[in-house]
């Protein structure tokens, strides 16, 4: 039996060394950056490790090589120099007025000015800030080092209020911008968050960053790569395998399915969510531990904000100055939702720079569409899994009537912001419910202006359904006849079902569906 114990939630690399918790070794790659660059940005999601990352490089510069006994930088570090350090962590306060910010600035700075002094004239954050740096190096006679953790929390939280983002933003602009005026008394410096706002926002004045988010050389600096499992994990996989009652080579796919496929450039290996990993051999379970732990609300704010097709998260294309890059003021959902980790890189067309974007994997592809669906629907959190339970039920059943009711009851009383958006509120709806569906039941289902094709498969029954907006059930029906939707099943020995369904824009609702069958 393994004795391995799991790091979950588990942010502090001291505690976390000193407890005796599995560790994968991210130092080689730490001490690489640290020598051969300055001032460094990383972006990942949530709950991939970049506040252990920064934890560890503040041990690193603490000179604590104690901790680091039997990792890479124990045989590459040679001086284990002391640094001061300035560490300022933003993911600690809710940020929902300019002054909840301005308290955790002043907190911060209070602090730091409590050991390295102050000057009367520093009134204002970045001169108070710019002080401490000076001051701490000639304190001390070592350059600081600077680590700042979740940098975007405020702006994040302020997405949908366009003044609160404006005063966080001319708030942290100079604050930040003090690490560019006292360079000469820095170290190294790595700010890290989910996403990286734009050039004219935040970062502005501070232009001299390497952001690192998508260099190949740094992919495997947060989060797990398959190598990692096999070096570290290997006796557990079997373990693993052997209490879920499957082969070694089934579980490793069912892994890879659930939890691996981050890409997060190009041309890089897949990197698997470390969160939902650890939890798994934990717990020898598989489940969305990711998701369990909260998703943020404004994506779906952002969604429904910009009128977007749901249907295109799945084979979204964009550049990379849109990935790499969020303007507060920004029409484009698609680079807040990659950055945060529902979407990754699946593709890449090198002429013309352009990324093709996807769902990273299962866990991810089916807590976001379950996720959405109280949003979307007439249906409550509480009652949501239990909906799509009986949707695939019902199929299993062939009890079409059923349903289709269900579906109707989807679409009562719901709101349609304006009237253009009916026929978007519409294809959204069924977008949801059928790619919830499509993780027990084989879909296909495509879109085009005004109407829907859709092939459901289960075991025993096979459904064509045309679905139209503002046309007549009966003209649907027709058109799976005409266009001979049925050909490929000619031969096939479940039971088909072909069904015409129109969507009325006058009562918002499924108006009609009717049913041929064939045995």
């Amino acid at each position: 039996m393994s004795n391995k114990i799991y790091p979950i939630g588990i942010q502090n690399f001291e505690s976390l060394r000193q407890d005796g918790y599995f560790y994968i070794d991210k130092t080689a790659l730490m001490y690489q950056m640290v020598k051969t660059g300055r001032y460094y940005f990383l972006s990942r999601p949530r709950r991939f490790g970049k506040s252990l990352l920064i934890s560890t490089l503040e041990a690193y510069f603490q000179g604590k090589k104690e901790l680091f006994t039997g990792l890479a930088v124990e045989k590459l570090e040679k001086d284990w120099i002391k640094y001061p350090i300035l560490h300022l962590d933003l993911n600690i306060e809710k940020y929902d007025t300019p002054e909840s910010l301005d308290k955790i600035l002043n907190d911060n700075l209070e602090y730091w000015e409590s050991q390295y002094g102050t000057r009367p004239s520093e009134t204002s954050f970045s001169l108070r800030f710019a002080g401490i740096i000076q001051r701490a190096c000639e304190k001390t006679g070592q350059r600081v080092v600077i680590l700042v953790d979740e940098y975007d929390k405020p702006m994040l939280q302020a997405i949908g209020n366009e003044e609160l983002q404006k005063q966080f933003r001319n708030t942290l602009k100079p604050f930040y911008g003090a690490l560019k005026t006292k360079d000469g008394y820095i170290k190294f410096a790595l700010l890290t968050g989910v996403t990286k706002f734009g050039k004219v926002s935040v970062f502005s004045d501070l232009n001299n960053l390497d952001d690192i988010s998508m260099w190949n050389e740094y992919v495997e600096i947060c989060g797990v790569s398959e190598r990692e499992i096999h070096e570290n994990l290997e006796a557990e996989l079997h373990e693993f395998a052997a209490a879920r009652g499957i082969t070694y080579d089934k579980l490793c796919e069912d892994l890879r399915e659930c939890y691996d496929g981050y890409h997060f450039t190009h041309n890089s290996i897949g990197m698997y969510n470390p969160f939902s990993l650890l939890n798994a051999f934990k717990r020898k379970e598989f489940g969305s531990y990711w998701f369990e732990t909260g998703t943020p609300t404004y994506l779906v704010k952002l969604l429904k904000k910009h009128h977007y097709d749901l249907e295109r998260m799945a084979h979204e294309e964009t550049d990379v100055q849109v990935l790499n890059s969020i303007d507060s003021e920004s029409t484009n959902p698609i680079p807040v939702i990659y950055q945060s980790g529902y979407l990754t890189i699946k593709g890449y067309d090198e002429e013309f720079g352009m990324y093709r974007l996807g769902f990273p994997n299962r866990e991810v592809e089916e807590g976001f569409i379950r996720f959405l669906l109280p949003f979307y629907a007439n249906v409550n959190k509480v009652e949501s899994p239990f909906e799509i339970q009986k949707f695939v039920r019902e199929v299993r059943s062939g009890d079409y009537n059923s349903f289709f009711r269900r579906l109707q009851s989807f679409f009562a009383d719901t709101t349609y912001e304006v009237i253009r958006d009916q026929e978007l509120l519409y294809e959204n709806v069924l977008f949801i419910v059928f790619k919830l569906l499509g993780f027990y039941t084989k879909v296909e289902y495509h879109t085009s202006e005004g109407r829907i094709d859709l092939v459901l498969q289960t075991d025993k029954f096979i459904y064509i359904m045309e679905f139209k907006l503002n046309g007549t059930a009966e003209d649907a029906l027709q058109q799976i006849n005409d266009k001979n939707y049925a050909l490929p099943f000619e031969m096939d020995g479940r039971k088909l079902f072909k069904i015409g369904v129109n969507f009325s824009a006058e009562t918002r609702n499924i108006e009609k569906w009717i049913v041929e069958t064939k045995n």
